[in-house]
């Protein structure tokens, strides 16, 4: 079956409600804390978090099991299709065989309750709420070097072999990512060396506005040398 993914520009246009909702992008290579970051500013009644769809089927991720509606919504090809053509996704995309996509409901609930929609979400996709949404705020985060970034890697792996088999491509993909994020002007990049600070100063760009500072300047070359040391491993 093929799935015809696309922005939906059109909708957004429709959509006046879209367009004044806060939207804050967590982004950032595998490892880096992103998830664990948005699950304590989602502690805050500021925040509320938006739940993407995929075709993908639940995993288990340090022994607890993806649960539906919370982690994702799981839903079948057949349901990704029928809400593309029906307009149901503000972004869609199809990565490795996979669908994801944000829903206009889930957005929809953020802006009727008045708090900023949150997600953690790849480059891919922030890329394309940058089109449809230019105010939203994006966040890339990294860890504070290379050598952090591998232990925590192999955290999420039950044994050395297991982590030896995704580390092609999870070193492939950190690369492909960084490297992305720091050539376009719009992310506010943050360090995750203390997990505490990361999101005392995560929740801070969000709440202060998409306004950039020095720190964001020095964050950024602080990462640049966190990518040579990757490209080198």
């Amino acid at each position: 079956m093929k799935i015809l993914l696309q922005i939906i520009s059109q909708l957004n246009r429709q959509l006046s409600w879209f367009k004044v909702t806060k939207i804050a992008l967590l982004a950032g290579i595998s490892g880096a804390g992103k998830d664990t970051i948005k699950k304590q500013l989602l502690k805050s009644p500021e925040f509320r978090d938006i739940v993407s769809h995929t075709t993908r089927a639940p995993r288990t991720n340090n022994g607890c099991a993806e649960q539906d509606g919370i982690d994702y919504h799981f839903i079948d090809s057949q349901t990704a299709e029928n809400m593309l053509q029906n307009n149901e996704f503000i972004e869609a995309k199809f990565v490795h065989g996979t669908v994801y996509g944000t829903s206009v409901a889930e957005l929809k609930l953020a802006h009727d309750q008045n708090r900023v929609a949150i997600t953690d979400i790849d480059v891919q996709g922030v890329e394309e709420y940058e089109r449809l949404a230019p105010d939203s705020i994006a966040i890339f985060i990294v860890p504070p070097n290379s050598q952090t970034w591998i232990e925590r890697l192999k955290k999420r792996y039950a044994t050395e072999e297991d982590f030896q088999a995704e580390w092609p491509k999870r070193h492939a993909s950190a690369i492909k990512e960084l490297a992305y994020a720091l050539e376009v002007p719009y992310y506010h990049v943050i360090i995750n060396d203390n997990l505490e600070r990361a999101i005392r100063v995560t929740e801070e760009i969000i709440l202060r506005g998409d306004v950039f500072k020095r720190q964001d300047d020095e964050a950024r070359l602080v990462a640049r040398n966190l990518l040579n040391d990757i490209i080198n491993l």
